[in-house]
């Protein structure tokens, strides 16, 4: 059953918001802008405003997280940080005793503004604090792998924590055990045939399809669960065909799974599957899950989904780099990405075509920052972008990632910028992990309507919120991929303010600038 409504440590005290039992009620005025510009080159801006009111549930469910991948390096990692978070596992190091946390993760260990005191200090509170919001410790984590090794060994051959804290959560890990996972070998490297020894057997997509759906119905069952959210962490997937009467349709999608077409990856089997079961599925690897015929029957169901690829290190570097290069007036010419890392996501991304996946969600980084300065580039303009990743065993999970941007800067000047970051991977990732199941879960109690007598609905089943934790935001047909991450951010934290009534955040600060009564 589901725990009571906690008392949140942030109230609002305003006309705009509304506190019940079950719910918390707020309203905003929302300002947009529609722009024509003219072929003189005009700009003529006409301002409207639309007014929302949202409803947020206030109970929090008992949540599960099944990850596809579980056994891999970032299902292992977030196993073991909820376990440890919740059991209060210390573990000594050789430069001293360390506690765990959940430092990287947005929800858990960033703040949000909330104005000033009567003194004029700023005062900042947890983000998690802002409205109720699901404690890690209390998820109660399961999910598939293609390898049968239980989750303490899977600990042990990822080599990311430390040696005192693995040991003490093989207790708590050894009777972990994934379930049978999906295996098209045709869609992974071939270098990963050794590891596949639990896979569910035979060819049919379609018994594959209903096994997953069973999983999750016996998990959500067998832990007393409200809802679940599944999460691929598994391998890179090759890019799928997209093409008419394949998968260009919810109804081509499903009978292509019951022809057994070859062209349907596993990764869109699992989204499927969670979206018949009415849960939330995220896809935290760059392929091309979410083909038009997934897209289309998460939206018939009214099911959120969200990816693509966890946004954890080089590229949430570059985000924020680029955005600050090309809002300062300054021109990127040219980036050069280069990684090299030893785990095994870095030995599946050896192969090709899997490594084209995660090429391609690298390289669009930068595209919405370009497009937003035509003072910078003209029309198809774009500077000269090189990603390359090797796979070396030695530096395991310790990803390093070297980047050169060259800008053009001042009268013809250039400007060089090198960077030399060593990214834990998996450590940085987990947190994500965490951050995109707890904002998921969220968006599912919130619900909105914009006039006063209209029906409560829910935000589109594209849920590109959460695009400040995905490399290649999904988002829904027809609007704008957001990429700078800065407005990534933002767009969270009002999002949050709006729910208990409080204005958009924008850094006017006109109390500090001018005498107000």
């Amino acid at each position: 059953m589901a725990s009571s409504a906690p008392r949140t440590s942030v109230v609002v005290n305003s006309e705009r918001v509304r506190y019940e039992p079950e719910h918390i009620f707020s309203s905003m005025v929302y300002n947009r802008n529609e722009v024509e510009v003219k072929p003189s080159g005009e700009a003529v801006v006409t301002p409207s405003e639309v007014r929302f009111q949202f409803r947020t549930k206030r109970t929090i469910p008992k949540v599960g997280l099944m990850m596809v991948g579980w056994g891999g390096n970032n299902g292992s990692t977030v196993t073991s940080a909820i376990i440890a978070n919740r059991e209060g596992i210390a573990w000594r190091t050789r430069t001293g005793v360390q506690r765990p946390d959940y430092l990287g993760s947005i929800t858990q260990s960033s703040t949000i503004r909330l104005g000033f005191s009567r003194d004029g200090t700023e005062v900042y509170v947890p983000l998690k604090d802002m409205v109720p919001m699901v404690n890690p410790n209390d998820l109660v984590v399961g999910g598939w792998d293609i390898s049968k090794l239980n989750l303490a060994a899977c600990l042990e051959r990822s080599q990311v924590l430390e040696y005192d804290l693995k040991r003490q959560l093989v207790p708590y890990m050894q009777s972990m055990t994934p379930l049978p996972g999906i295996y098209y070998p045709e869609f992974i490297a071939a270098n990963q045939t050794t590891r596949a020894d639990n896979v569910l057997p035979g060819t049919s997509k379609a018994a594959h399809l209903q096994q997953i759906r069973e999983d999750i119905k016996a998990f959500k069952a067998s832990n007393g669960l409200d809802k679940v959210i599944v999460l691929w962490t598994a391998n890179t997937e090759r890019f799928a065909e997209v093409h008419e009467g394949l998968n260009d349709t919810k109804e081509s999608l499903l009978k292509s799974i019951e022809n057994n077409e070859s062209e349907v990856s596993p990764s869109s089997v699992y989204a499927t599957a969670a979206i018949l079961e009415g849960c939330t599925y995220i896809n935290g690897s760059p392929q091309n899950t979410f083909v038009p015929g997934v897209i289309e029957l998460a939206e018939h169901h009214g099911v959120f989904i969200a990816g693509d690829d966890f946004k954890s290190g080089q590229t949430k570097l570059k985000s924020l780099l680029v955005e600050f290069l090309v809002g300062a007036g300054i021109k990127p010419l040219a980036i050069a990405s280069y990684n090299h890392l030893g785990n095994n996501d870095g030995k599946n991304l050896s192969s090709p075509a899997q490594f084209r996946s995660k090429e391609i969600s690298k390289s669009s980084v930068v595209d919405d920052m370009v497009a937003s300065n035509p003072l910078l580039y003209a029309p198809g303009e774009h500077p000269d972008h090189c990603v390359v990743i090797k796979y070396v065993p030695a530096v395991g999970d310790s990803k390093r990632a070297m980047d050169e941007y060259t800008s053009q800067i001042f009268m013809g000047g250039r400007n060089t910028l090198v960077l030399h970051n060593t990214c834990e991977d998996s450590l940085l990732a987990a947190p994500l992990i965490l951050d995109l199941t707890i904002l998921a879960e969220l968006m599912e109690r919130v619900t909105f309507r914009t006039t006063s007598d209209g029906e409560w609905q829910k935000f589109h089943s594209v849920l590109s919120i959460l695009s400040y934790l995905c490399k290649a935001p999904l988002v829904p047909e027809g609007t704008p991929v957001i990429n700078a991450l800065s407005r990534q951010k933002a767009c969270i934290e009002n999002l949050l303010r709006v729910l208990v009534g409080l204005a958009p955040e924008d850094n006017l600060l006109l109390e500090c600038k001018c005498r107000l009564d």
